[in-house]
């Protein structure tokens, strides 16, 4: 299977300028410095994704505005000053968004609204021609998270339309495309995209999802003290879902046929079909998020990451840890401090 060249070992730079709690100069003058993409590269990282919403490029009405691309050119001039590429993922667009906690979200309509989606089109040319002179640093992620699997053939459409628009603009960059059922792994053989040596399956893992989302408050049904270990048995995680009615879309891994018990051997089954896709159409593969609430065990966090990276080690998949810092998952502050050197061994 081909590797992701560049983007093998990186981290999200997630709540920066994306999912922030108000739009809010001054928090995205000091969330992320110069400082901490210098540190991100000391720790072996090479690569940062960089998640970003629309409201950062456009008003409502779909204004242009310069905010985003102010934000996004000052930290590629810092990665390129410490040997970091940088993929740009559009994590929220006018019309859509994946997140749990916007209720009266239609996640249906975008698909099939030529309005919407030629609005997409729009912000992604001018994102493609503000970083086309950097091909061998910035790779782009159209979307983040589709989450309904009905929409799956419609979405193959958009992105197919994506890719054709923006290799007229970046013929040589890197484009980042997942797929539906919030980008899961078991949705790669579902992508039916036109290929080239620069397209680059992606999904996300978080699983077990009761694991790595224990007592998250954004998940329905999830109760706010709820803690369980890693590695426990499938029967375990199984049993913990049903009886906290758990979303099934979050789930729906752990009730597979034929997978593994527990540890490096689940990540194996379940990446499989992945990368046997990835394989027959030989192009890279990469987990864009991935990563264990805080509220876990430090120990068992540490478990998880040494199996997870096993499986993706053994297969040359590329990765980006969510989160880096706040956002329930980062991994600077007093939290880690205890088994900060131990946590970023088992990230390499």
């Amino acid at each position: 299977m081909r590797v992701f060249q560049g983007f093998q070992r990186g981290v999200n730079l997630g709540g920066w300028i994306s999912q922030f709690d108000v739009y809010d100069r001054a928090h995205f003058d000091s969330f992320i410095t110069e400082a901490d993409i210098r540190d991100i590269a000391l720790l072996g990282f090479d690569h940062v994704r960089i998640p970003v919403d629309y409201v950062l490029f456009e008003e409502e009405d779909g204004t242009p505005k310069e905010d985003g691309f102010h934000y996004l050119e000052l930290c590629r001039s810092w990665c390129e000053a410490y040997g970091l590429h940088m993929l740009i993922d559009l994590h929220e667009c006018y019309g859509y968004s994946f997140d749990p906690l916007k209720k009266d979200m239609d996640r249906e309509r975008f698909f099939y609204d030529t309005g919407l989606q030629e609005r997409f089109f729009r912000l992604w040319r001018r994102i493609a021609e503000r970083f086309a002179p950097y091909p061998e640093q910035v790779a782009f992620e159209p979307l983040n998270e589709v989450v309904l699997r009905k929409v799956a053939n419609a979405w193959n459409q958009i992105a197919g339309s994506y890719i054709r628009m923006m290799r007229t603009i970046v013929p040589d960059s890197y484009l980042v495309i997942g797929g539906v059922e919030y980008n899961s792994v078991t949705s790669v053989p579902l992508l039916d995209l036109p290929l080239d040596e620069k397209i680059v399956y992606n999904f996300h893992c978080y699983e077990p999802f009761i694991f790595t989302h224990q007592g998250a408050y954004w998940v329905e049904n999830m109760p706010a003290d709820f803690r369980i270990g890693y590695p426990e048995s499938l029967e375990e995680y199984r049993e913990a879902a049903r009886r906290w009615d758990l979303p099934k879309e979050s789930i729906h891994t752990i009730y597979r046929d034929g997978i593994s018990e527990i540890g490096e051997g689940f990540f194996e089954d379940i990446f499989d079909a992945a990368i046997q896709k990835a394989k027959k159409d030989q192009i890279p593969l990469y987990c864009g998020e991935y990563g264990v609430i805080e509220l876990a065990e430090s120990a068992d966090i540490l478990r998880w990451l040494k199996d997870i990276h096993a499986a993706m080690n053994r297969h040359g998949i590329g990765r980006a840890l969510w989160n880096y810092k706040e956002k329930d998952f980062g991994f600077v502050g007093e939290r880690f401090a205890p088994i900060r050197d131990e946590f970023v061994r088992a990230l390499h």
